[in-house]
């Protein structure tokens, strides 16, 4: 499996970005082609981190883009943990934290 990065997060846990879930990001949500840092620095220094009630092994990671023309300045990271290491299985932005 190829990686385009590898991060150790805010709670000390090695989290992958592998091309595939890039393709299917870079496909799904066009305007996140231009963030690949700032996922990273997402899952290193998170605003925010909850759980997905459906899935105890997913993780919502925020960060606040203020900087952003948009509505939607809270980047989304959406990460889940299989045999303790973490995949980002997705990353958009939304107007609010949920």
């Amino acid at each position: 499996m190829e990686f385009i990065f590898e991060v150790i997060d805010k709670t000390n846990r090695k989290i992958r970005l592998t091309k595939k879930q890039w393709s299917h990001i870079a496909r799904k949500h066009p305007q996140m082609t231009n963030y690949k840092e700032e996922i990273a620095e997402t899952l290193k220094h998170p605003l925010k981190i909850t759980d997905y009630s459906l899935d105890e092994n997913v993780k919502y990671y925020y960060k606040y883009l203020k900087q952003r023309f948009a509505k939607e300045k809270y980047l989304i990271v959406i990460v889940k943990y299989l045999n303790g290491n973490g995949f980002i299985i997705s990353a958009f932005f939304e107007k609010y934290i949920k």
